[in-house]
């Protein structure tokens, strides 16, 4: 099933769109890096926060859904701390909080590649009782 989900997270369209690399999956955690590319900048010249968001929602996704069930987002609390250079290479890191039958939490930290703190994210995931099948 990991291996599945892995190729599912490789194919999607906005994983290519931004660049982004599933390094490390198990249930209820993944990691997740990206590079930050000129095309990313928002109207400052600084990477945008879509494009930080878009790195820590991949990362939450491979981590809530490794269980093997349907898992969707419910609510997301990013924080930024730093904003990382054009060239940088980002590293989301999912760590799982708690995870019961209906609902799981979250923590989601983006680190630069000295290990400087980026952003951090609060998450609730909505667990279905449906299970995932990319086993095909």
């Amino acid at each position: 099933m990991l291996a599945g989900l892995q190729q599912k997270v490789d194919e999607q369209g906005i994983s290519r769109f931004f660049g982004t690399e599933l390094e490390e999956l198990g249930p209820g955690r993944a990691k997740v890096a990206m590079t930050c590319k000129p095309e990313m900048a928002n109207i400052l010249g600084m990477v945008h926060g879509t494009a930080l968001f878009a790195l820590i929602d991949e990362a939450f996704q491979a981590a809530v859904n490794a269980h093997g069930a349907v898992a969707v987002a419910l609510n997301m609390n990013l924080t930024f701390h730093a904003a990382p250079a054009m060239g940088e290479r980002l590293t989301a890191t999912t760590r799982e909080l708690h995870c019961g039958k209906r609902t799981a939490t979250y923590f989601i930290e983006v680190t630069d590649s000295r290990g400087g703190l980026v952003a951090t994210c609060q998450a609730l995931a909505y667990r279905k009782s449906q299970a995932l099948d990319f086993t095909f």
